[in-house]
């Protein structure tokens, strides 16, 4: 039997799946070869373009896989109840050293001497009792006889001296007077000079306060901030918390300016 010539088309007859899958089937030899041998091609190519075919379907499908799974890994969006939880533990930390600073301000302003006598006046003063620095408020009774005095009775009254001494070395410039039972405190009447040198005490002392506070909404702001760089909350979410964040930083502001006013109030009284 003559060959019959061997050419580019013939090879790409040969290659072409479905003539091979119809050779392996029928016999035919369309490439003058015995049937044997080109069932064994057809065969051998067939298999290996099935095996192409599946595994570009199955890498394909594979990789569409990860894809959506990474996309939705960045679209999610926190919850209400995920976004409520987490606004409710920092802002509830934010309010609660928020508070603190506030009484920290009311403290401050006791100290300020008035023209009038309260005990307030002497919550600074420690005292140095068997070695250890204590209140003074904690180991005496403190009280106002009237507008112009302070009376202070220790419970134990071996700690006069050291009462008197922390008093005189207080920043609250009265000189008390001991009769060995009580120490006596006489507040005098403030001048028009000292009185406008305290208001500014007072004045620096509130805008401490109000530094504190802005301290803690910018520890609260980056608290979620590190949150959105988590992926727990959006940028939306960070500017609508930020917002709730900073009206109770502005009613925490004007609780240091009532506070202020009542002060400066006290301090004008003759």
């Amino acid at each position: 039997m003559a060959l019959q010539p061997f050419s580019s088309a013939t090879a790409t007859r040969r290659l072409t799946p479905s003539s091979l899958l119809l050779a392996s089937r029928t016999g035919n030899n369309h490439s003058g070869c015995p049937g044997t041998c080109m069932n064994k091609f057809s065969w051998s190519s067939t298999a290996n373009y099935v095996r192409l075919q599946v595994g570009s379907a199955f890498s394909s499908r594979h990789l569409a896989t990860k894809l959506i799974k990474k996309r939705a890994g960045v679209l999610r969006c926190a919850t209400i109840e995920e976004i409520e939880a987490e606004k409710s533990v920092i802002e509830k930390g934010a309010k609660e050293k928020m508070e603190k600073t506030i009484e920290t301000v009311r403290g401050n302003f006791n100290a300020v001497r008035t023209g009038r006598a309260n005990p307030a006046m002497l919550d600074r003063v420690e005292v140095e009792y068997y070695g250890s620095p204590v209140s003074l408020k904690s180991i005496a009774q403190i009280s106002t006889p009237d507008g112009r005095s302070l009376l202070v009775q220790p419970y134990d009254k071996s700690c006069l001296k050291a009462i008197e001494k922390a008093i005189v070395n207080s920043d609250i410039g009265l000189t008390p007077n001991n009769d060995g039972e009580v120490i006596r405190l006489s507040i005098p009447q403030l001048t028009s000079e000292r009185r406008k040198e305290l208001s500014k005490v007072v004045a620096k002392l509130a805008e401490e306060g109000k530094v504190a506070i802005r301290n803690i909404r910018r520890d609260a702001i980056k608290a979620y901030e590190k949150l959105e760089k988590e992926k727990k909350l959006s940028e939306d979410n960070v500017k609508d918390l930020s917002s709730d964040l900073q009206k109770v930083t502005d009613e925490y502001m004007k609780k240091i300016d009532s506070i202020q006013k009542q002060k400066e109030k006290e301090l004008l009284t003759v």
